[in-house]
């Protein structure tokens, strides 16, 4: 009789410091007045300085939750695709995706709708373009981001076969 042992899923942890650096403005004591700055802080990395969106008082110079999330989904699903592209035999030499988010403000609270990726992919004349363009599939099923999502995750890819 042989058993099967269960395996344990891996669990990974990330952890992040927030730091409200705009309190050296002064205090919170009313919405209009308050500054939204903020840095994001992990061990060994650069600060992201952040800010609310424009649309709530935050300075458009500085990345707002929104743009990081659109910004986190359009990365990991990067990551998978050339993961998978180096697996397949597909040489890639460029890659670029503007993605839009979609966030609906409604009276009580906001939220995302839909977030699309548009990445536009340039490959080798010796690599497949179907093959590359399937693999976008892939890599939104695996994208460990988009798996979080409570909205659709589109992605709309453009493949570029080089010159060569």
């Amino acid at each position: 009789m042989t058993s099967e042992k269960s395996k344990s899923p891996k669990t990974h942890r990330y952890t992040a410091t927030l730091v409200w650096t705009g309190a050296a403005d002064g205090p919170a004591k009313d919405y209009e007045s308050y500054s939204r700055a903020t840095e994001i802080r992990a061990e060994g990395k650069p600060p992201v300085l952040a800010s609310a969106d424009p649309a709530f008082k935050g300075e458009a110079t500085r990345w707002n939750p929104e743009d990081m999330l659109v910004g986190a989904l359009a990365n990991c699903h990067m990551l998978w695709y050339l993961h998978l592209a180096t697996v397949k035999g597909v040489v890639v030499t460029a890659y670029e995706d503007t993605a839009e988010g979609v966030m609906v403000e409604e009276p009580r609270n906001g939220r995302f709708t839909e977030v699309t990726l548009r990445p536009k992919v340039t490959i080798t004349a010796d690599s497949d373009p179907a093959v590359a363009e399937k693999l976008h599939e892939r890599a939104h099923a695996e994208c460990f981001i988009a798996n979080s999502m409570n909205f659709p995750v589109k992605c709309t890819p453009e493949i570029v076969v080089a010159e060569g």
